[in-house]
């Protein structure tokens, strides 16, 4: 875990403290409902990956002011408005090891709390002062909103390529982690080249984060990952662990897959488990997860050499932890 890393131990209760403090302030309304699943839907903790890599992307570069930590709760409003719109498309009832929001709340309430969020994230964008940053976020946010709408179009396709699965991955999870480190980095005062070290690194950490879900959606513990095993198969997701299945595994592996993406079947999880964990789909899946790591850690050549660039690499390393 994150928090049984050096730099972890020593500063990120407090980093996280202070993101915390805005996200406490930011999540208040005077509608009740709103602050209340807005409180839940925070509450229920997770990785804060996200704000913890702008927060990072800073303090790489010399920079630890306040706006930093508003950018994170910024970015992790954005992150957790996207949760509440995922949750009420995909019909999802477990999130981070509890109800959803939409399972508890209904779906009409979440989806308005998730655009309440998405939008105080503005107001804290507007509060850097920078128009850069207003840019990247927009741009960002649009091609996020890309990606939902791409990985909708491929419910069920079972002729999705492993590159246009790469593309839904790196629009819909692996901007907003380029984003994270991208808007650290120009509130830093980057320079033109850290600037964009910085912002690839978010992106190839995104992707092998994204990698790592996949293949753990069939071997990882529920009460770990948060979420309910299968529940890519059960939407119809041609995840990467299934592409492989289907351009690379046995005959009758290929023709299972695409029968159970098809009708989005749960009920022929055990048997597309069996087909995957028979196969070297995961082993597969882990070696692309970590050519995206390799990547990004060699963005992190071009930035300074401190605990804090340290620390990033040490973060890379960990989204491979939880397959080891």
């Amino acid at each position: 875990m994150l928090e049984n890393l050096p730099y972890f131990q020593k500063n990120l209760a407090t980093d996280l403290g202070r993101v915390n403090q805005v996200v406490g302030r930011a999540v208040q309304s005077e509608v009740a409902l709103i602050s209340q699943i807005g409180s839940y839907i925070i509450g229920a903790g997770g990785k804060r990956l996200r704000p913890i890599i702008t927060i990072l992307a800073g303090k790489s570069l010399g920079y630890d002011g306040d706006p930093l930590y508003s950018l994170a709760a910024m970015v992790e409003f954005i992150h957790t408005s996207t949760l509440l719109h995922d949750d009420v498309v995909d019909e999802s009832d477990m999130r981070r090891g509890r109800e959803t929001a939409n399972n508890l709340f209904g779906n009409a309430a979440a989806v308005l709390v998730g655009d309440f969020l998405y939008t105080r994230a503005f107001q804290l964008m507007v509060g850097s002062g920078s128009m850069k940053i207003l840019e990247v976020m927009a741009d960002a946010t649009n091609i996020i909103a890309e990606g939902e709408v791409m990985q909708l179009m491929n419910i069920g396709n079972t002729d999705i390529s492993e590159t246009e699965y790469l593309r839904v991955i790196q629009y819909k999870t692996a901007k907003l982690f380029e984003a994270a480190a991208q808007v650290g980095a120009i509130l830093a005062g980057a320079s033109a080249e850290q600037e964009a070290a910085l912002r690839d690194y978010g992106m190839y950490v995104g992707t092998a984060f994204q990698i790592v879900d996949d293949i753990l959606d069939y071997c990882g513990d529920p009460a770990e990952i948060g979420k309910n095993v299968g529940d890519d198969l059960a939407e119809g997701k041609p995840t990467l662990p299934l592409i492989y299945l289907m351009h690379q595994g046995t005959p009758e592996a290929a023709r299972d897959v695409r029968d159970a993406l098809h009708h989005a079947d749960r009920s022929r999880f055990e048997q597309i488990h069996a087909h995957v964990t028979a196969s070297d789909a995961l082993a597969y899946c882990a070696r692309q997860a970590r050519i995206a790591v390799d990547n990004a850690l060699s963005c992190l050549d071009k930035l300074p050499a401190n605990e804090t660039t340290l620390a990033m690499r040490q973060l890379a390393e960990e989204s491979l932890a939880r397959v080891s």
